[in-house]
């Protein structure tokens, strides 16, 4: 590394220095200076790191700091959009602004976050709004579309990203009309992506990295051969983003959707030059068997079910052909009048894209791979997946040189990180494991509850859930209870509820998760019951959040379809699956889990593991060992009586 870097690096975390200077809460971190050295020493050698960062080390300005030193051209990608809007509005401006690097930032999001001027303007005419929250929402978009020079939907106050609206006023690389369509010199996708190509920093999301790289519609795909360096944060994240989009998809709702956008255009530009009501009415008839027979003997489904293919695999023949046939039809009756309207040309290709796809998935899947189907409430969706991102990112790192950083807090439980990198192919890179600066054994206690039933007996999420309300009780509330399935969520919730008497119970999926976390923070008696989405991106310093209850290991569920396919490789490799795969992905999660806890100097906090096999099984160590040195707590009186002292310190 030239001495120069190094030194401009060292210079900008000092204690006298610019960052220093800028924010008079700033203080020198050995373990983020460490990173940071480490982060500038891959962009000069153009080279991969894998670096874990405890938390609290400050690893966003780690990596931050050295990219903008260098003056590469640099791509950030991190878990979601909220932790982009995070970088690109509040991290990077204060950041360049103090280092006085005149840097060039730009934001890239996917065409689902950008406003589509001529759907909407369709949208204002024919848009079927199912109540008048819906009808708000579109009226609040076509104020703002006014005056919004970014076209960036997260702008809307009050849109909630759920919204049925947003598919209405936002285009798809289906139903995009490309350079035929009127307001093609003012749309804000291509704006969005001639900034990205124009900038020296651009922050996207892994999401947007995986599907742009698999389908080359978001920019993402010309953009990363002009860049010096990439950085990847919140990495654990990145192999389930990688799996789940550069495999292969049909979705039942994406051929509902091509109905209707058939029949919505041929009444509007061909009406009686083709029959669009019954060609409509095909497709979603087909569309809905086709989600009958995915269900199979499956009634009810609350959020995402994955059904092993070969569950359903006997039914699905007929209504694949059913939903081809229909499928093909469209694309027929659009060529026939293409000549009409613009939008008729990409219908057409639309269509025999449903077509295709239905076709493919009558066949055998392709060799390293593996087929399932997720079904949700209002469609089911047909995945043909790689295992791993292994071989994507292989052939990326070799095309042209450059540096790639991956980051997170939670990336294996070994030196090695082999975690992550035995899934990414990166066993080759320099790694980089950095302890938090927080002092763990003085302020947080850690406690295995030994009496509990195991968690596969019936009564365990009953008396998860006693204990809960009892330990929520002693401290006034200020706990969460994270769950591994949503199954047992409801069950652990009525059983808080019923003895915590007092104290106010917000459970995952009654309301938004920006709102129960808001009403969390607001109301200080409160228990949150929730379930994944729970467990990381959420940070609640200081004396709002003192206890994080944990149901139960976060072991991957075994009769998922992915993880079958993993055992089975790992097998077939000679190596032992449940310590390679289950008790490793255990660990990160549990990590994971366990870092809402403690997020500043000041927290202090109880961490309980409601599962006795950590007492009870030798990995039990391993598990406990990954987790930041808490003190060791034995009985529910030694617990209850750390959170008396907890309640009365608050």
């Amino acid at each position: 590394m030239t001495n120069d870097l190094a030194a401009s690096v060292a210079r900008a975390f000092a204690a006298d220095g610019p960052l220093a200077q800028a924010d008079a809460r700033f203080l020198p971190r050995e373990a983020q200076d460490r990173m940071a050295l480490a982060v500038a020493q891959a962009i000069e050698d153009r080279a991969a790191l894998v670096a874990e960062a405890g938390t609290g080390v400050g690893k966003t300005f780690a990596y931050l700091v050295p990219l903008l030193l260098a003056g590469r051209r640099a791509l950030v990608s991190t878990a979601t959009k909220s932790l982009q809007d995070q970088l690109y509005l509040r991290d990077l401006p204060r950041l360049a602004d103090a280092l006085k690097v005149p840097a060039r930032i730009a934001l890239l999001k996917g065409r689902a976050s950008y406003l589509c001027r001529h759907r909407l303007a369709e949208a204002a005419v024919s848009a079927q709004l199912p109540d008048r929250f819906a009808v708000r929402a579109l009226h609040r978009v076509q104020q703002w579309a006014q005056a919004t020079t970014t076209g960036d939907l997260a702008e809307v106050e009050g849109l909630d990203e759920r919204s049925p609206v947003i598919p209405l006023v936002s285009s798809t690389r289906d139903n995009c009309l490309g350079s035929d369509c009127p307001e093609y010199r003012a749309c804000h996708v291509m704006q969005a992506r001639r900034e990205a190509m124009a900038a020296d920093l651009v922050v996207v999301n892994h999401h947007l990295f995986f599907a742009d790289l698999a389908l080359r519609d978001s920019g993402v795909a010309e953009l990363l051969p002009t860049v010096d360096a990439a950085v990847f944060d919140e990495a654990h994240q990145l192999v389930e983003a990688g799996v789940q989009f550069l495999g292969t998809q049909l979705a039942t709702g994406q051929a509902i959707e091509l109905g209707r956008d058939l029949l919505a255009v041929g009444l509007a530009h061909a009406r009686g030059l083709q029959p669009w009501s019954e060609l409509q009415t095909g497709i979603e008839r087909a569309a809905r068997e086709l989600r009958l027979a995915c269900a199979g003997s499956v009634r009810e489904v609350r959020g995402v079910l994955k059904r092993r293919w070969d569950e359903a695999a006997d039914a699905l023949p007929a209504p694949l052909q059913a939903l081809a046939s229909a499928a093909t039809a469209a694309a027929q009756a659009a060529e026939s009048v293409a000549e009409t309207a613009p939008d008729f040309l990409r219908l057409q290709q639309r269509a025999l894209h449903v077509a295709a796809l239905a076709a493919r998935f009558e066949q055998p899947a392709a060799e390293g791979h593996v087929r399932w189907v997720d079904l949700t409430p209002q469609q089911a969706r047909l995945v043909e997946s790689p295992l791993d991102i292994r071989e994507m990112l292989t052939q990326q790192r070799t095309l042209a040189p450059k540096a790639w950083v991956f980051t997170s807090a939670t990336l294996g439980d070994d030196e090695r990180l082999s975690w992550f990198t035995a899934g990414t192919g990166l066993e080759d890179a320099s790694t980089l494991r950095v302890g938090s600066p927080f002092d763990y054994a003085a302020h947080a206690r850690v406690w295995v509850p030994p009496r509990l039933p195991l968690p596969n007996a019936p009564g365990h999420p009953a008396a998860v859930g006693a204990l809960a309300a009892r330990l929520a009780t002693a401290l006034g509330g200020r706990t969460f209870v994270l769950t591994t399935t949503l199954r047992v969520l409801p069950q652990i919730a009525d059983a808080i509820a019923a003895q915590a008497g007092g104290l106010t119970v917000l459970v995952q999926g009654s309301e938004p998760r920006r709102t129960l976390l808001q009403r969390y923070r607001d109301g200080r008696g409160s228990v949150l019951v929730g379930s994944q989405s729970f467990w990381e991106g959420i940070d609640m310093p200081g004396d709002a959040l003192q206890c994080v209850v944990i149901d139960k290991l976060p072991f991957p569920p075994p009769n998922d379809p992915l993880v079958e396919a993993r055992v089975r490789q790992l097998r077939a490799q000679g190596r032992n699956p449940f310590d390679a795969y289950f008790v490793a992905e255990a660990a990160v999660s549990l990590k994971q889990g366990a870092g809402r806890l403690i997020r500043s100097e000041s927290d202090r906090g109880l961490l309980v593991l409601c599962d006795p096999r950590l007492r009870q099984m030798g990995y039990g160590r391993r598990l406990l060992a990954a987790l930041p040195p808490m003190g060791v707590l034995d009985g529910e009186d030694e617990a209850l009586d750390w959170l008396r002292e907890l309640a009365a310190a608050h």
